[in-house]
């Protein structure tokens, strides 16, 4: 009997899938019932590597051999998920195996992962699509009673191709320059260079000079006790006209940057009584939508402190 190969993009989303649909035996690395093989990645299992043949030495980094544009890509197996990527090539490979589905994350990386596999093996057996947004049971066998045809996330496939090979462009070639440059007056100094990396790195940079170049600066806050029928609460004054955008990025409504500012008000309200009023206004807003999994987990976790788990 022709089975179809399930590949999720991590081990827990497999056995959220196995438990979703039933009827599954596990195995070592995977589960099996009677229509379905079921396993999965543990994320990237494979890299873009500059083929063997237009590899330029590390000995011979200089601005004479940039840029590094191969004409094509090799795919190498990362080192530290081997075992896995065999695995699955093994269950991609078996005779009874006649499809494969996604079930990768539903995004660009999730699509990256699965073709990258599927390129790997060298198999061109048909292809469909799980498409989840949620990770409940009745999502999942929802998901698997619309499943959609590889085909139609042809477009998601090719950005995720495109920003992987632009990322290994981008980070070949600007650290092999940046290298070559710091490295003009002799030795070897690797700087490296990345899409991520490097605009990551300015902001903590950035961020670390602000930290350095702060002034201190005094300021005042006038809090007064106030006594009401239902006992004693304590009360800060605020500027009504208060913005919130200002040129000075520290100023806040209860803040007061003159002393002499804060004496006055001080001395205009000590022991005088004062009228407290309340304002409400009606509000209008649609009802929210029915928690998932994910939303709940989320809300619980802001509201109780929960963990995920």
């Amino acid at each position: 009997m022709s089975k179809k190969l399930i590949i999720a993009e991590k081990p827990s989303v497999a056995s959220d899938i196995a438990k979703a649909l039933g009827g599954f035996t596990k195995h070592d690395d995977y589960f099996e019932s009677e229509s379905y093989v079921l396993s999965s990645a543990v994320g990237h299992l494979l890299e873009l590597a500059c083929p063997e043949e237009f590899e330029v030495k590390r000995g011979k980094w200089s601005f004479a051999h940039l840029p590094v544009i191969p004409p094509h890509f090799a795919l190498n197996p990362i080192e530290k998920s081997a075992a896995r990527l065999r695995v699955v090539n093994k269950l991609i490979k078996r005779k009874d195996v006649d499809g494969l589905i996604n079930a990768c994350d539903a995004g660009r990386e999730g699509e990256l992962i699965f073709n990258y596999i599927v390129q790997h093996a060298k198999v061109g057996k048909p292809v469909q699509r799980l498409w989840l947004q949620s990770m409940t049971p009745q999502a999942i066998r929802d998901g698997f009673a619309r499943l959609r045809p590889g085909s139609e996330m042809q477009g998601l496939a090719d950005a995720a191709v495109c920003r992987s090979e632009s990322d290994w462009l981008v980070g070949i070639n600007g650290t092999r320059a940046m290298t070559a440059f710091n490295s003009k007056t002799g030795g070897f100094h690797l700087t490296t260079v990345g899409r991520v990396q490097t605009p990551t790195l300015a902001i903590v940079v950035e961020r670390e000079r602000k930290i350095r170049d702060f002034k201190p600066r005094d300021y005042w806050e006038v809090e007064a006790e106030f006594a009401a029928k239902a006992g004693n609460y304590t009360g800060k004054w605020f500027d009504e006209g208060f913005k919130g955008k200002q040129e000075d990025e520290h100023a806040r409504a209860d803040r007061l940057w003159e002393v002499a500012r804060a004496e006055a008000i001080k001395a205009a309200t000590s022991g005088k009584p004062g009228i407290v009023s309340e304002e409400a206004k009606p509000e209008t807003r649609l009802s929210p939508l029915l928690f998932d999994l994910t939303s709940l987990q989320r809300e619980a976790n802001a509201r109780f402190g929960f963990s995920a788990k």
